[in-house]
C-alpha cells in the first residue's frame, strides 16, 4: 500500500447534511478497496482565486490515506464524474 494526500473542493452551495454525505461517500471509495483514511483536515469554506463555473467559494478538505493504486484510481474516476466535486488533486507521498 502507498501513502497519498488528496485535496478536494466541494460545492459551497451544498447543505451541511448533503456535504457530509458526499464526504463520507468519497472516503468510502478508499476504504471499500481496503485503504485507510489516516487523517482528515477540513479547511472549510474558502474563496477561490478566480471563479470556477460561476462559483467563487468552495469547501476544502485534505485527507491522508494509505491505499492501493487501484483504489486511488477509482477515487479519481468517481470524483471526476461527481458534479458536486469542483476540483481535486491526488499526490503520491511515496515518490521522491
Amino acid at each position: 500500500m502507498r501513502n497519498y494526500e488528496i485535496m478536494y473542493i466541494v460545492k459551497a452551495s451544498l447543505e451541511e447534511a448533503a456535504r457530509q454525505e458526499l464526504v463520507t461517500s468519497l472516503h468510502a471509495i478508499i476504504t471499500n478497496d481496503g485503504g485507510v483514511v489516516k487523517h482528515v483536515d477540513e479547511w472549510g469554506l474558502r474563496e477561490f482565486a478566480y471563479p470556477i463555473d460561476d462559483m467563487t467559494k468552495g469547501y476544502y478538505s485534505v485527507i491522508k490515506v494509505e491505499a492501493e493504486p487501484a483504489a486511488v484510481k477509482e477515487f479519481d474516476r468517481l470524483a471526476r464524474i461527481n458534479t458536486n466535486v469542483v476540483r481535486f488533486l491526488v499526490l503520491n507521498l511515496d515518490e521522491k
